[in-house]
């Protein structure tokens, strides 16, 4: 991905231009510490017609428009109609209040910034503070990677296997809908053709593929050996179908097909392409996989995802859980990701295990109403060091907000049953992916 962000200070030269100096400085080595291929100008733009030459060449996926000093509207107004990214402003601290002349009057341009970026209707995210303020950095750090992810999925191939269960119609989702609102191209493949696929290996062509699943899952001998080979040939098939067609994220038709038509579940496969850096979700959750696309992104880790099916007031915990998928990597160290049997189907290997606790989770979804708009599902909290709650896989999340009422929050404003529990806070990066997109955010 080759992503550019570009940093727009602009000004005039009727203030006090040693402390502008210093502040250019300063937030260019910031900005460099955060993004080492930021592009940034040579000196200070303190007139139109060097903001024009600067910005003449540029191309960014993110512009960061720095107030050094008052500038009125017309900056701003060149810099929008030069581009359509997404724009970080940021209000630099006056530095020196000494009763004496006015160093900086950042804010006030800052006024005019956004007042010209509201008449052009465009979202912005906004930062206030000096380049040494660990709330800047936090701030423009959360938007660079917002605004990667944005264009991360400008990029993404995401693939639906199969179709939705019966009742499941949630997470169907509709190709130029993807395409319109997140720049992801979806495609479509029916689950036979890769079950058709699985069946023309040999064992011979499965042998990598099973040794690599025995370096990961644990238990594996205790499987009947025809499931593990045939989940190996599984295996290949989505292996080769994700590298062949430059696939980023997935959604598989699970049950029953996978169960009836080849007798083997494909939970595992799913759970190992995960930590492959191809986010996988069950049950044909298309808007699931772009979730899991999402967090994982921005945690740069794998993600879970499962139901809420327990609630615990005293503990003010909820359960997430689901029948036999999860990153093996999210395993606990006492069990390691473990196989077993499909908790109705009785037939494995599925996983089977509790996810190992973190200090940190960020409850993610992207939902839709009934209108079709989107809209993104956000909560937070840590995950407790809890063993595996039920057959299949789970991960026990206490929330910083009281979980009954998220879950009864959650139920009357009509969420759809599958959630990502990343394990990390990126709480405020998705606030700002929601707000450069316009998708309403949900903080529960």
């Amino acid at each position: 991905m080759d992503f550019k962000s570009a940093y727009i200070p602009i000004g005039v030269g009727t203030f006090h231009l040693e402390s502008a100096e210093k502040a250019f400085n300063d937030s260019i080595s910031l900005l460099k510490e955060l993004d080492e291929g930021i592009a940034f100008p040579e000196e200070m733009l303190l007139t139109a017609d060097k903001l024009k030459a600067y910005i003449s060449s540029l191309k960014p996926d993110l512009a960061i428009v720095q107030n050094l000093t008052f500038a009125n509207a017309a900056y701003m107004s060149e810099i929008l109609s030069t581009f359509d990214c997404p724009v970080l402003l940021w209000t630099l601290r006056e530095p020196v209040i000494d009763g004496t002349r006015l160093r900086l009057n950042s804010l006030t341009g800052a006024f005019s910034a956004a007042n010209t970026l509201r008449g052009f209707g465009r979202n912005f995210e906004y930062v206030f503070g000096s380049p040494d303020e660990n709330e800047v950095k936090e701030k423009i750090s959360a938007t660079i990677d917002a605004a990667k992810l944005k264009k991360a999925m400008h990029g993404l191939k995401l693939a639906q296997v199969g179709h939705t269960p019966q009742g499941f119609g949630f997470g169907r989702a509709l190709d130029l809908d993807m395409l319109k609102t997140f720049g992801v191209t979806a495609e479509s493949i029916e689950a036979r053709e890769l079950i058709d696929k699985a069946k023309t290996f040999t064992d011979d062509d499965v042998a990598p593929y099973l040794a690599d699943a025995g370096k990961r899952i644990c238990g594996l001998d205790k499987i009947d050996p025809k499931n593990v080979c045939d989940f190996a040939r599984l295996y290949k098939a989505y292996s080769d179908y994700v590298k062949e067609n430059n696939v980023g994220a997935l959604a598989s038709r699970c049950w029953p097909d996978f169960f009836t038509a080849f007798g083997t579940p494909v939970c595992a496969v799913l759970s190992i392409l995960n930590d492959l850096g191809i986010p996988c979700a069950c049950e044909a959750d298309s808007y699931g996989a772009l979730s899991m696309f999402a967090a994982s992104f921005l945690a740069k880790k794998s993600v879970f995802f499962g139901d809420p099916v327990s609630l615990d007031e005293e503990e003010n915990t909820v359960t997430f859980w689901h029948c036999g998928m999860a990153p093996c990597s999210m395993a606990r160290e006492d069990t390691g990701a473990a196989a077993g049997l499909h908790c109705n189907r009785k037939i494995g290997p599925t996983l089977d295990f509790g996810c190992k606790a973190s200090d940190k989770v960020t409850i993610f979804r992207i939902g839709r109403n009934p209108d079709g708009s989107f809209r993104f599902f956000l909560s937070s909290g840590k995950a407790l060091d809890k063993p595996k709650q039920f057959n299949g896989t789970s991960i026990v999340v206490r929330t910083d907000t009281p979980s009954k009422t998220i879950v009864e929050n959650a139920v009357k404003d009509g969420w759809e049953p599958h959630f990502v529990i990343a394990p990390d806070n990126i709480v405020s990066r998705i606030k700002a992916l929601g707000n450069m997109l316009g998708i309403e955010v949900l903080e529960y």
